[in-house]
Formats: structure tokens, sequence, C-alpha cells
């Protein structure tokens, strides 16, 4: 008799209804609207809602300052050039993330050092990371991967130890907290992305946050082509790009910043139930539980699948049986950034002419490589289903699980 939904049986996720996203509240239509009859649709013609969104979401991270800019790619090469990066400059950052992580990195004229990844929390291994610093290294880029925040205790003490800086790369992690601390604050920046696939979409957008008064106006000049705060004429201090946010993009941030907490604690309660289901079930791995974790923020979660405990199954085929039984999953990001081809020589040798670069091509790290084998991954939104359609994704893995002979003849 077939069982599974891959093979014409009925799926057992059915229950599972995932809200529609990005979500659109009264708040965003509001703002966007007087945005909108205001006519001063670009910041330099005003700048209302810029300036609302960035005292705002300075004030919820505790932060002196926030430069609101056009996408959280410009939020880290903004935050790269105002912390002083010069030609040349090695500068650390993961080996697993949305490739913005890294590329921001020779798109300034850095030179990117790639570390590994620790399996079980898929942020920086900070062991490999104590291993690659060198006398050229000046900083590190670390990504709060999935809103799980990286070890902020161990990772100030080594930038310390070292006299480095400290680039938060946190486009999935509004509203996670260390200690009770919103990440974002730990380093010299906290850089956060509004892409519409996140949990405070805006369409496109990003922010950057630092407590450091300097770098604050350095980046205010940077992100408006060199020009000083609140400056509309021709007069240009610093060689330096248009990374504006416009006044619309602001308006709508400013609405969903709003409803931000009340939806991190559904999908926080969400999550827990869901990690009480699945840790019984041999052969799927989740991120550990830390007690330093305060409130977790989310863009997708996931865990690692092990395929002998599928009798064998490959970890894409487990995907489609999953899918097909009404959880959509992914095999997230499917290879190290440094596989990506716009790190092959021909690539990054047309920004960084002059640098001795690394062969990135033929670089093997143990860990992400193993990650990109093993890893699924699920969107935030899911963590809004209802109760019982969260309980659902448990029930189909265990129903593969069960059922996995089907599969394998």
């Amino acid at each position: 008799m077939v069982e599974l939904a891959y093979n014409g049986g009925p799926a057992a996720a059915e229950s599972l209804e995932i809200p529609e996203w990005p979500r659109l509240n009264e708040a965003s239509r509001q703002y966007v609207d007087e945005a909108l009859e205001s006519g001063n649709w670009c910041r330099n013609a005003g700048g209302e809602f810029c300036d609302r969104l960035e005292e705002e979401f300075a004030e919820y991270h505790d932060a002196k300052h926030a430069v609101a800019v056009s996408n959280g790619t410009a939020a880290i090469e903004l935050a790269l050039q105002a912390a002083g990066v010069e030609p040349g400059d090695e500068i650390i950052v993961p080996s697993y993330s949305f490739i913005a992580s890294a590329s921001a990195v020779p798109e300034v004229g850095g030179v990117p050092r790639f570390v590994d990844t620790d399996l079980e929390t898929y942020n920086i291994d900070l062991d490999h990371l104590e291993a690659v610093i060198t006398e050229d290294t000046k900083g590190i880029v670390g990504v709060h991967f999935a809103g799980y925040p990286m070890d902020m205790d161990r990772l100030i003490d080594i930038v310390e130890d070292h006299d480095l800086f400290l680039v938060e790369d946190a486009a999935h992690a509004q509203g996670t907290e260390w200690r009770g601390e919103k990440v974002g604050t730990f380093g010299d920046f906290g850089t956060f992305s509004f892409q519409e696939s996140k949990s405070l979409p805006s369409g496109e957008g990003g922010i950057i946050v630092t407590d450091d008064d300097v770098l604050a106006e350095r980046a205010r000049i940077m992100h408006n082509i060199g020009r000083e705060q609140g400056a509309t004429g021709y007069r240009h201090y610093k060689m330096a790009s248009n990374r504006r946010l416009s006044e619309i993009h602001a308006a709508l941030a400013l609405g969903q910043l709003e409803k931000l907490d009340e939806e991190n604690r559904i999908r926080e309660r969400r999550e827990e139930l869901l990690l009480d289901e699945l840790e019984d079930i041999d052969g799927i791995e989740t991120k550990p539980r830390d007690d330093r974790i305060t409130a977790r923020g989310y863009c997708l979660e996931n865990f690692r699948y092990d395929s002998a405990a599928f009798g064998g199954l490959s970890r894409d085929d487990f995907i489609e049986a999953l899918s097909a039984e009404g959880v959509p999953v992914s095999d997230g990001y499917e290879m190290p950034i440094y596989r990506q081809p716009a790190f092959f020589r021909n690539e990054i040798g047309r920004l960084l002419p002059d640098v001795e670069l690394p062969d990135y091509r033929h670089l093997h790290l143990p860990g992400v490589e193993e990650l990109c084998r093993t890893n699924v991954s699920y969107g935030h939104r899911l963590l809004l289903a209802e109760e019982e359609g969260v309980r659902s994704v448990a029930t189909a893995i265990r129903k593969i699980q069960r059922n996995v002979d089907e599969l394998l003849d």
C-alpha cells in the first residue's frame, strides 16, 4: 500500500497553512500613503520617514546611531568603508551565508579570507577563526546566521585580543538578543537587510547601527555621495557612492518594525514546539538551545539531515519527499561562498588586480562542505503557522522515516 505523498499517498502536513509573506499592516499602509502625499519621495527632498526609521531602529537596539541605506549589501559595504578598509586589507568572512557577506569585501578593496562554519550553529567556527588570523588581518564580518547569534562572549574576546574591527551581519537577525542585548550592537557596526523575504521587510532596504560617533559620521557622509549630513548641494567631501534609502521604503519599514516583536514571539513559541517534536527523531539534528540567547529573530531556520537514519535516502530525495508531504523545504545555500564563480580568479581579480589572492577555487573547509551536503532549510513564515500545522512537520518526517523503503525500491 502506498503511504508517502511522493508516491501518491495522502500528505501528512495538510494542516500546515503557511501565511503569505510579506504581510502589509495598517501602519505601513498609512505611512506609505503619507510619504506619497508629501511629494518627498527621495530623502534629499525631505527625509521625514528615513529620519524616523533611523531614530526608532536605533532606539529599538539601544544604539546611538542608525543610517538607513538602499539594501543589506550596501549596508555591509558602507560599514567596511567607514571602518577604514584600505586596498589589500585582509578581512575574515564566513563561508556559509548569502554572497554579500563576503563579496562586500573586495567591492571596497579588501581581500576576503574565509573561515569554516560551525556545524551545530551554522555560524563562523571560532576555533578556525583564531587559527586564520594573521598580522595582515584588519577585521571580521560575522553573520548571525538564520537569526541564531554568534557566541558574542568569545568573539568579542578574540576581536579585542587581536585589535580587529567587527561588522555584525544581522540581516537574518532582526530582534535577536544575546544576554539581553540586541545583536548588531556588540561590534563596530551592525548591518541589517529589509529585503522582502526578511522578517522586517520593505521590499528593498537596509540599515546600519553603531555607538561610535566618528564611525556614524563617516557612514552618513559616505552613504550620500560624500555630502555632509542634510546637505543637498554639489559639494562632496568623500569619494563615495549613493546608498540612500527612499522615503517610500523607509515608511514601509517603519510600519513593519511596529509588528516585529509580536511576530517574533509567535515564531519563537512555534520553534520551541517544533524543536520538542524533532529532538526525538533519529537523524535530524537541530541547533543547540543556549540560555544566553534571550530573544530570537528569524529569516529562515535549518536542521541537519543524516541519511544513514533514513536507510541511505539522499538529502535531496528527502527534501523532495518532505515537500510532497506539504512541508516547503530546500537545501538552502547549496555551496560555500568560496565555490561561487564570482570568486574565481578571473572575476575577483578584476576588483583586486594588483593583490595576491588566495586560491579560493581550490579551498576546502570541511565544516561548511559537510553542511552543504546535509542542510535542510525552511522559511521563517512557517513558524507563523498554527500549532497543529507546525507539529505536522515532525509528523511528516516520521512518516518518511517509517516508510522510507517506498523511496528506496
